[in-house]
């Protein structure tokens, strides 16, 4: 039996030693063709997921210590962070630092900016006026954001970021609007934009800001609108 396994042992060597020499004859094996086809493009690069409940817990614990009767002066990011239970570091990745936080707290508070079409013209410009009147409300009706609407006036940098990232581009949006009215025929073309928006603005503003008493009816952006289409002056008596 031995001797039978050594026999076949010495086959199986002289087998793959035929093999070897066959395949050095046929020389090697050719180098793959380079892939030709696109390499596909990195996905590029997210940040760090914000987690929504953590900005809602900061958000939260500043308006708690507003309404505690903390001062926006006295709030630090330490007591801030602390109170929302979150680490100092969780706030300044979403904030750069407290101005930009009170902002977003503010925008919280505040009702929301209306969703325009981006393509009507008095259509939005009505939703706009109407926005003014609803946001008016809303500090009428909270003490908590007419105190803060107070102290922020107080802090010149506090007041110049919510000028510039709250206040600016509604501006920017009552412009667009106005333009597209004027575009589609809506208003007249030989009057500067920039009048006419103060036009339609500047009631609102005056009944909102600089008049805390006057009445802010449900038809006030209608009425501005069709006050100033109409215009102010009488209508021409009818000749006979």
């Amino acid at each position: 039996m031995r001797e039978q396994d050594h026999a076949d042992d010495a086959r199986l060597r002289d087998d793959a030693g035929r093999a070897r020499q066959r395949d050095d004859a046929d020389g090697p094996d050719p180098a793959p063709e380079p892939d030709s086809s696109p390499e596909p493009e990195p996905e590029p690069r997210r940040g760090r997921p914000r987690s929504a409940a953590a900005e809602r817990a900061i958000l939260d614990a500043v308006i708690g210590l507003l309404e505690a009767g903390e001062p926006l002066a006295g709030l630090s990011i330490e007591r801030i962070a602390r109170t929302a239970g979150v680490g100092k570091a969780t706030i300044y990745r979403r904030w750069s630092g407290k101005e930009e936080l009170f902002v977003d707290v503010l925008r919280d508070m505040e009702p929301a900016d209306p969703a325009v079409s981006g393509t009507a013209g008095l259509a939005d410009l009505r939703l706009l006026l109407e926005s003014l009147r609803t946001r008016g409300l809303a500090q009428r009706s909270s003490v908590l954001l007419h105190n803060v609407f107070a102290q922020m006036k107080s802090h010149p940098k506090l007041w110049s970021e919510y000028q510039c990232t709250v206040i600016a581009p509604r501006r920017v949006a009552m412009l667009a609007a106005v333009r597209r009215a004027v575009d589609a025929g809506e208003l007249r073309d030989d009057i500067d934009v920039e009048l006419i928006d103060d036009l339609f603005v500047g009631p609102m503003l005056v009944r909102t800001v600089h008049r805390p008493d006057a009445a802010l009816p449900e038809d006030l952006a209608d009425s501005v609108i069709r006050v100033l289409l109409q215009g102010l002056a009488p209508e021409a008596a009818g000749h006979g």
